[in-house]
């Protein structure tokens, strides 16, 4: 028997784990403005290379034995009368409505428009610009940055490449000095040049950039891998403004609810629950919230569960691939400190495969 009616707003990897976990024990009904799952992990590689072009699209259609997906825009969250209205018009009743719409990531890391055709479309428009681009720059030294700019070096071996980062060595946001030296000897070793300290933003003429010192950088083609932004403009549209704070998350408390709201959760991306914005943290909130919605459909029966609390990540592993054959594994240790493991581990955990066939078991593609 399911009990209560659960409307989880997002397709992504919280969103997707949330109502996989709750299929069994709720109606559940995930909305997601895409067709597809877009597995966002595989999407750099998917931006440079042709045959990567439609990893990254698995479908929804297995994901669920009891509940089901709509395709379609949220605009509004009633919590007066408890429904989620759509841009079609159809009202969705919920007992509990989770906000899992993630964060807006930028190109090529970007699930362009609403269908499979049009994200493809936009892949390969990445793909024939970097394929003709004498000088490809890449601004931002994080983790997506550094993976980046390996993808296209491996791909143009003869174009020049550029790193530029503001921060003082790359990866500097893990924490981990040995990664990021690591990342540099390898990016500069296949001939990428590497500028630290260097911010930079769009110069005058079409095809500049100008660092903070007031440099010049000319390059046919730019990639910004420098953060992402909370996808809650619909909520503030929708009047829903005090749900977030400044930097636009929306804000939970330590069970992943907004605050003051005991039926509305929040998870993954879009939350303020923790700054690091990773996959494994996001699965962790969804695993979570699961629970705690389950106690809360449940608050008046005889096995009364009470709600967990989150703790936010400080310290996770990160695999940064260099391509298909290399790259890094940061693992925390005991005491504070981060090993540093190579090609091996990164390649069998995700360089090769970029955690696809994870992810097609997770909905419900196993072996196919």
């Amino acid at each position: 028997m399911r009990d209560g009616d659960v409307v989880v707003i997002g397709g992504g990897y919280a969103g997707v784990r949330l109502a996989k976990r709750l299929d069994a024990t709720a109606r559940v009904t995930l909305v997601d403005r895409k067709e597809v799952f877009f597995h966002r992990i595989a999407s750099l590689r998917a931006g440079v290379h042709p045959e990567w072009s439609v990893t990254p699209f698995i479908p929804y259609d297995r994901l669920l034995r009891n509940g089901r997906v709509v395709t379609g825009k949220v605009v509004r969250i009633d919590t007066a009368e408890r429904q989620v209205a759509l841009a079609t018009g159809e009202r969705l009743p919920y007992d509990v409505v989770v906000i899992a719409t993630g964060a807006d990531y930028p190109e090529p890391a970007r699930f362009t428009g609403t269908t499979t055709e049009e994200a493809v479309k936009s892949f390969a428009g990445h793909q024939q610009r970097i394929g003709g681009a004498d000088h490809v720059l890449v601004v931002g030294g994080g983790p997506s940055g550094v993976e980046l700019s390996a993808e296209i070096r491996l791909a143009r071996p003869q174009a020049r490449v550029t790193l530029a980062h503001a921060g003082p060595s790359l990866l500097h946001a893990t924490g981990s000095e040995r990664a990021g030296r690591r990342a540099r000897a390898w990016l500069e070793s296949h001939g990428v040049e590497v500028r630290l300290d260097s911010f930079m933003s769009p110069g005058n003429d079409f095809g500049t950039y100008r660092d903070a010192q007031g440099n010049i950088i000319e390059a046919d083609l730019s990639f910004w891998a420098t953060g992402t932004t909370p996808n809650t403009l619909w909520l503030r549209l929708a009047g829903h403004g005090d749900w977030l704070n400044p930097s636009g998350h929306v804000k939970v408390d330590r069970t992943l609810r907004v605050d003051g709201r005991p039926d509305v959760f929040a998870v993954g991306d879009v939350n303020d629950a923790t700054e690091l914005k990773i996959t494994p943290a996001a699965l962790a909130q969804a695993d979570l919230a699961a629970w705690n919605i389950r106690a809360h459909l449940n608050s008046s029966g005889r096995h009364r569960k009470e709600p967990r609390l989150y703790r936010p990540m400080h310290r996770t592993p990160l695999i940064v691939p260099f391509g298909p054959a290399d790259g890094l594994t940061m693992l925390p240790v005991p005491g504070g400190d981060t090993a540093v493991l190579g090609s091996r581990t990164s390649v069998l955990a995700k360089a090769k495969t970029l955690m696809t066939p994870y992810m097609r078991r997770q909905l419900g593609y196993a072996g196919a």
